[in-house]
């Protein structure tokens, strides 16, 4: 019995060594599993390290961009051409009224430095506020249309024949608006009488200014001069009248 024993032994030292070997050979058969997750991963993705999917959607944004440019070119090619031209009713107006507009916003700026009349100033502050306004929408049309500010045509050339209140003074000069002397005698005036010479040019300004706006809205054929023109006559005679009232008071 006692000589047996080594034997025994032994054999267990060979089923050791049996489980370690299966241990090993797990161990292996992980690690190759392993292996192939990193190859798939790497067949993921292009030689550089980037995604192929990530690119697309840069290839795509790419694309729309270049979309949207030439839409955009097409809508300002297709403005361009739909535009009207030097010489019209629409950009004549916008031309002429601008200057129109200036000369009575510099009467509403001296009157209202001359008098302390709260009437007189409220009428002048809105001539200031509005008429500026609208020059600023006219300039705006001009630039979008492509044209010059100021056209190579005599003031009022653009106006036809039926509306001969809307044609340019002798002098070149716009319906209704004040001589340089006439401007003068507003300056050195003062109180009452610097009231009384700002209505009495202002209404014939006005005047003229209503005749323009009639003949622009008759001839022009964009939606936006006809609707500004139709605004300024309408707005314009209810400031003559009530100037006229004011006048009368100071009288």
């Amino acid at each position: 019995m006692t000589a047996r024993e080594p034997d025994d032994a032994s054999g267990d030292d060979f089923v050791g060594d049996d489980d370690r070997l299966d241990d090993v050979l797990v161990d292996e058969d992980v690690a190759d599993d392993a292996d192939g997750d990193d190859h798939d991963v790497d067949h993921d993705h292009d030689d550089d390290g980037r995604d192929p999917g990530h690119r697309g959607r840069l290839l795509l944004v790419g694309l729309a961009a270049l979309l949207v440019g030439v839409l955009g070119t097409l809508w300002v090619v297709q403005a361009r051409s739909s535009a009207p031209t030097d010489f019209g009713a629409d950009a004549g107006f916008a031309r002429d009224m601008q200057t129109h507009h200036a000369q009575a916003v510099q009467m509403a700026f001296l009157v209202r430095d001359r008098t302390d009349d709260p009437e007189v100033r409220t009428v002048a502050f809105d001539i200031i506020t509005t008429q500026q306004q609208q020059a600023g929408q006219m300039y705006g049309w001009l630039e979008q249309w492509g044209l010059d500010q100021t056209g190579g045509h005599e003031p009022m050339a653009w106006v036809g024949g039926e509306h001969a209140a809307a044609h340019a003074n002798a002098d070149g000069t716009m319906p209704g608006s004040a001589t340089a002397a006439q401007i003068a005698e507003l300056e050195g005036a003062t109180g009452v009488e610097a009231e009384r010479i700002f209505l009495r040019l202002m209404i014939a300004h006005h005047t003229g200014g209503v005749a323009m706006s009639e003949a622009a809205a008759d001839q022009a054929r964009t939606p936006e001069v006809k609707n500004l023109a139709r605004t300024i006559a309408v707005g314009q005679t209810a400031e003559i009248e009530q100037m006229k009232r004011m006048l009368a008071h100071r009288s």
